[in-house]
């Protein structure tokens, strides 16, 4: 790991990602090389229709992102993310993992892809992050 030495670290400090963590998501997993969020859904988490809100898929990916780009040393906000949903959720639980494309200097490209837990590809996001200072 870079900036935080465990996993429990890496829960405690973005256990103030408040509007991700308030909705039940939670960090899995965190290395140099990747992050894992998951959320297992509730009736909160879905439209009117019943399927999955696209912010709380976009949230999902989101703290993804942050939770790996934030464990370099540098905080990074996002300059510019896009997502595709791909299928409807069937499963009771989401999954995104998020890996870097890029990891530049100044800027990184991070893919992050969303699946259920019935092996259902959710969605596609990709973010451009920039590099703010040193933590």
């Amino acid at each position: 790991m870079g900036t935080f030495k465990n996993i429990e670290e890496a829960r405690s400090y973005f256990s103030d990602d408040r509007f991700a963590t308030d909705n039940g998501i939670t960090l899995d997993e965190l290395d140099d090389t990747h992050a894992v969020t998951s959320l297992v859904l509730a009736a909160r988490h879905r439209n009117a229709f019943g399927g999955v809100m696209g912010g709380a898929i976009f949230t999902l990916a989101d703290f993804a992102f942050a939770a790996l780009t934030n464990d370099r040393g540098k905080v990074v906000v996002a300059q510019q993310v896009s997502i595709n949903f791909l299928s409807a959720a069937k499963g009771e639980r989401l999954v995104a993992t998020a890996r870097y494309r890029k990891d530049g200097r100044s800027s990184c490209v991070v893919n992050v892809d969303v699946v259920d837990d019935a092996g259902r590809e959710i969605a596609q996001f990709v973010g451009t992050g920039f590099k703010l200072k040193a933590q």
